[in-house]
């Protein structure tokens, strides 16, 4: 298993944890893709997923620039257009960062994330 795959499911057991439902996973599109699409009680939530093994080039969160930020915008106004049917109140970018090697990850996550 690929360490991306491993951090996503981390992220994943780590909000369903929160009571987030998985609507969708690595949802691809000309534009982008989104690593996890979830509903928080109404609210829609993509998530992305960053691994680090360590610091030494910095921490995943700070790895998303506006060029990123404009990807996933792009990709999830793509799912929206595809999964009209969803319904919701809002919705939210959020950015769960996994840090470490097995079993001891780091996990950090940024609830409205941009």
């Amino acid at each position: 298993m690929s360490r991306g795959k491993q951090a996503e499911d981390i992220a994943l057991n780590h909000l369903q944890q929160k009571s987030f439902r998985l609507l969708q996973r690595n949802f691809n599109c000309k534009g982008g893709e989104l690593d996890l699409v979830m509903m928080d009680r109404d609210e829609l939530v993509f998530v992305e997923v960053r691994f680090r093994q360590n610091d030494h080039y910095g921490d995943g969160i700070e790895s998303i620039n506006s060029q990123k930020q404009r990807k996933l915008r792009v990709a999830a106004e793509t799912w929206l257009q595809r999964n009209h049917h969803v319904v919701f109140r809002a919705c939210r970018f959020d950015v769960v960062s996994v840090k470490g090697n097995p079993p001891d990850f780091q996990i950090e996550w940024i609830d409205d994330a941009f």
